[in-house]
């Protein structure tokens, strides 16, 4: 007798799966729930455990079965010869006695049988009841438990959650203080976040910097907000170029903070135009460049700007940065995300975090792309509402806290 355990997301497939194995004789002997094992047990949904067994041909079983063959035949020949009538009183009583003989012997092998089946399954339930006897769950678990529910709820995406989670329970050692765990998974946050990326300086020259992105986010106000830091703060050079010249307004709105700032402002459409601009400012500091946003679906404007933004490569430095609205959903920041990827390696913006309750998508964009955070921006007002991006005060929102 062969009985084995198979362990699947439903009592179908595990069926299926001793099936496969043993053939199409097994005999389901027990179906129960189980959780799987491991420090996010409480995060994954239970499991189904089927016992089957398959009856072997042994030569025990072939003679018990073979003797009480032969004799039911035995006991068939002689009704034969009784419906004849050929069958005296004496040998009655024997048929009757050989027949209750055979019902026991017949009972004694179903008894057998199941307590084969039977017996090796309640060891089995009994040291695996011992082994696997539920751990319970422990103050440190619930914290834990907590604390990815915080970052769920803040947006942060499953799997970057569940990842932290499992990375500081490696780390924690059973019964240790709260404030242990929580320094401990928030240190981790602040490194997986690193440190602020902004513009810097060309090593030599100017440095030319493009920002892009789609329609809405803020491109326009956003380099306002950062030629004012340079130009007001760090006193520093600077020229404001648009190559957004599907949007009239846009142009206007620039070229209106480029006379507030007092700084040159200059509309280019082709890539002629641009190092003609780079000539003319070639003492300046830094170039900020305003591109057209448009649909990260739309292949044409896509490839222009990726060939507009590649043909000083080896001319200037230059740095490109995707600024993103933190209001937008996380699937479709995965979509942009991916679509600008091909055009050039970017840094990250995010705008308007004063729109939005919830910074997970600061988290989830920088785990997706591997590329660094610079500035958040959080109101309209130029040019107060920017500052370099804070992983800390960032993870404190994150995790329940309060600015």
């Amino acid at each position: 007798m062969i009985i084995k355990k198979y362990t699947a997301k439903t009592e179908n497939e595990a069926v299926e799966a001793a099936k496969r194995e043993l053939g199409e004789g097994v005999v389901v002997m027990n179906v129960k729930n189980v959780k799987k094992k491991g420090f996010l047990a409480f995060l994954k949904p239970p499991l189904v455990e089927v016992t089957v067994a398959l009856e072997e041909e042994s030569e025990k079983y072939t003679a018990a079965v073979s003797a009480i063959n032969s004799v039911i035949a035995s006991s068939q020949s002689r009704e034969a010869e009784q419906d004849k009538g050929v069958v005296s009183a004496p040998a009655e009583t024997a048929v009757k006695k050989e027949s209750s003989a055979i019902e026991e012997k017949l009972d004694s092998l179903q008894l057998l049988l199941e307590q084969q089946l039977q017996k090796p399954e309640e060891d089995k339930e009994e040291k695996e009841g011992k082994a696997e006897a539920p751990k319970e769950e422990t103050e440190t678990d619930k914290f834990m438990k907590l604390l990815h529910r915080t970052m769920l709820d803040n947006e942060v995406d499953e799997k970057y959650a569940s990842e932290i989670i499992e990375e500081i329970g490696e780390l924690n050692k059973p019964n240790l203080p709260f404030d242990y765990a929580l320094a401990n998974i928030y240190q981790k946050m602040i490194l997986k976040f690193g440190k602020p990326n902004g513009i810097t300086p060309a090593r030599n020259g100017i440095k030319l910097v493009f920002f892009i992105g789609p329609t809405g986010v803020g491109k326009t106000t956003t380099i306002a907000k950062i030629a004012s830091k340079f130009r007001v703060d760090e006193k520093k050079k600077v020229a404001l170029l648009t190559a957004d010249t599907y949007r009239i307004a846009a142009a206007e709105q620039l070229r209106t903070y480029a006379n507030i700032l007092e700084v040159p402002f200059r509309v280019i459409y082709t890539v002629e135009e641009l190092e003609k601009a780079m000539e003319d400012f070639r003492d300046y500091d830094y170039l900020l460049v305003d591109t057209a946003g448009h649909s990260h679906q739309n292949t044409t404007q896509k490839d222009n700007m990726s060939e507009f933004i590649h043909s000083i490569d080896d001319k200037v430095e230059k740095e490109v940065y995707l600024v993103l609205s933190a209001t937008t959903k996380y699937r479709d920041l995965i979509s942009i995300a991916d679509s600008y990827k091909e055009m050039a390696d970017y840094k990250l913006i995010f705008t308007k975090l004063d729109e939005t309750t919830t910074l997970g998508n600061l988290m989830n964009l920088r785990l997706y792309t591997g590329a660094s955070l610079s500035y958040v921006t959080y109101g309209q007002n130029v040019p107060d509402d920017i500052e370099d991006f804070n992983p800390q005060k960032t993870v404190k929102r994150l995790l329940g806290g309060k600015n």
